[in-house]
């Protein structure tokens, strides 16, 4: 039925179900790669199937068996990875809540998530700093004058380092880093947490 290389709607509804099973680690990209032939693997073995890493139909209606249909917000989850568990920290107030472990940025006011997104951070030479701080400034079509590189929805929070959208990080995903800036990819999320954050608002790294 599915196997490596395949793309859609049913591999991803096939990583959502694989998610459920607790096969799969990450949320459904509707790529069928080898993350998800390797989780296909471990159901087959754990159900007593042969692990071919191929979706058989007696893999799927097995897999069918053991799992409900999926919802919208598992199909189509607003991050790649799953948002971590928040910080003690980001649990009052207003905070960016962001997850070096998970790679992800959740806004929560108090205590509630409104909004996530994946990020990327800097590299072993130029870290991201991690601990609590809170927003100095906004400069929606900043520029960097050090590096010379664009940071449109800048959120300044430690110095220098910022949370940002990144055309690079949009195009090259976690293949690149920042030079210590909290990248987001997603350009319409970050301009609208753009809007909504204020100077003095908590940011937590952690």
């Amino acid at each position: 039925m599915l196997r490596e290389g395949a793309r859609g709607e049913r591999v991803r509804e096939l990583q959502a179900r694989l998610r459920q099973a607790g096969h799969f680690g990450l949320n459904p990209t509707g790529y069928y790669g080898t993350v998800t032939s390797a989780s296909v693997s471990a159901f087959q073995t754990a159900g007593g199937l042969p692990a071919s890493g191929d979706v058989t139909h007696e893999t799927w209606d097995a897999l069918v068996a053991r799992t409900r249909t999926p919802t919208r917000q598992e199909l189509y989850p607003p991050t790649t990875r799953p948002v971590a568990e928040p910080d003690p920290r980001c649990l009052t107030g207003r905070a960016m809540c962001i997850s070096k472990e998970s790679r992800t940025l959740a806004w929560m006011v108090d205590g509630t998530v409104l909004s996530t997104m994946d990020v990327r951070f800097g590299s072993e030479l130029t870290p991201t700093r991690e601990g609590s701080f809170a927003v100095s400034f906004k400069s929606r079509h900043h520029h960097s004058t050090l590096y010379d590189t664009p940071m449109p929805y800048a959120m300044f929070f430690s110095g220098g380092q910022a949370v940002h959208y990144s055309a690079d990080f949009a195009a090259n995903g976690y293949g690149g880093a920042s030079h210590g800036c909290v990248n987001v990819r997603d350009e319409r999320r970050i301009a609208a947490l753009f809007d909504q954050v204020r100077p003095g608002d908590k940011v937590i790294v952690y």
